[in-house]
């Protein structure tokens, strides 16, 4: 059984830490860390509240002076390169002690992040001071770092997962801009899925905003160009005209769906869906075709709730048809749970529902 993500703090980890720590301060308490680390609610503490019980625990054992633990824990933090998400204890420790210390704290994020990511942690400085932090991620959107640039859009998200939601950003995303237009051309790709995130945040309060941008920056640079294509994804999903025209799917007159069946009317919760049809088009030039299907999940209470899934992208010519045959796992997850009820599927093309079926979930 694979181990859970919280699992990233394990016994192993806390050893590293208390000898990387040691090596730097050595008066740091080991043993009494690594019991306090370990007591009696650690099983039952998810991902992020382990990572908030070792950020607090460390604040016990290292000095009082807040700048000479960060000194330590810079120092630190490079031995934690390879740890990715776990190293975000780092940034952690200046998001609950940094706030009014705030030229070293920010100096420590920019360190931090170079071995986990602080984008996180940046969230109360923002909402402390927005305008501060707007000019303080615009100088880091110019680093020769890639993961300090990705810092700069990343930390701005209005909606970043995990993270807590800038609403003032959801309102007024303005701030952002000049950010995002620094990063637009980036060489990593690392930062072009953060901008093209952090647009597809601002789409969802404000599409007319990003489509604007999107048009204004299509075709100046192929670096812009995959970073405008993924940031309208939601936009593309829900069938939005001016998106789909953006990328060339005008419409889908005279093509349609041929054959559609499902193998398997009635499915149990943890089996599969899986149908087949075709795409036949009376068109007598070759038709770019965004192809998606879309399936109205049975929930709690008789409720439904559509989620729509990207086949392909394809160009369709009328000597041509296109099959397809699909699956779709029901299979809970935890971020869907299946319920048995009525349920359909459809299959869309440039955003219009060409055909739909329904099937039974027990």
């Amino acid at each position: 059984m694979a181990s859970a993500l919280k699992d990233i703090y394990n016994e192993l980890f806390i050893q590293k830490l208390i000898a990387s720590i040691k090596n730097e301060y050595p008066p740091f308490q080991g043993e009494e860390f690594f019991s306090a680390i370990f007591d009696e609610q650690w099983e039952q503490r998810t991902l992020k509240e382990r990572m908030r019980h070792i950020t607090l625990k460390l604040n016990e054992g290292l000095p009082e002076d807040y700048e000479e633990s960060l000194d330590i824990l810079m120092k630190v933090a490079p031995h934690f390169k390879h740890e990715d998400l776990a190293a975000i204890i780092f940034p952690d420790y200046v998001e609950v002690f940094g706030l009014e210390h705030w030229e070293p704290s920010l100096a420590a994020l920019e360190h931090f992040t170079m071995y986990s990511t602080s984008e996180f942690a940046v969230r109360p400085f923002i909402i402390k001071d927005l305008g501060k932090m707007a000019k303080q991620m615009e100088h880091w959107a110019i680093s020769s770092h890639a993961s300090v640039r990705r810092l700069a859009s990343e930390g701005m998200r209005p909606r970043l997962p995990w993270g807590v939601a800038l609403q003032s950003l959801k309102k007024d995303p303005s701030p952002i801009m000049p950010i995002l237009e620094l990063l637009k051309k980036d060489e990593s790709l690392y930062v072009r899925k953060s901008v093209a995130n952090n647009l597809n945040d601002i789409s969802k309060d404000h599409p007319q905003l990003v489509l604007a941008l999107a048009e204004k920056w299509l075709g100046t640079h192929p670096n812009t160009d995959w970073i405008i294509k993924h940031a309208c994804r939601t936009l593309l999903k829900k069938g939005d005209p001016a998106a789909l025209s953006l990328f060339g799917y005008s419409g889908a007159e005279g093509i349609s769906v041929q054959n559609f069946r499902i193998e398997n009317e009635t499915i149990h919760i943890g089996g599969e869906l899986l149908f087949s049809f075709a795409i036949t088009s009376e068109r007598t030039e070759p038709t770019p075709i965004r192809l998606e299907y879309r399936i109205h999940y049975a929930k709690a209470l008789g409720k439904q709730s559509a989620k729509i899934f990207k086949i392909t992208e394809n160009t369709i010519s009328k000597d041509k048809p296109l099959l397809y045959k699909k699956k779709q796992s029901f299979k809970d997850m935890t971020t869907r749970k299946h319920y048995p009820g009525d349920h359909t599927i459809s299959i869309l093309i440039n955003g219009e529902e060409k055909a739909k079926l329904s099937f039974i979930v027990r």
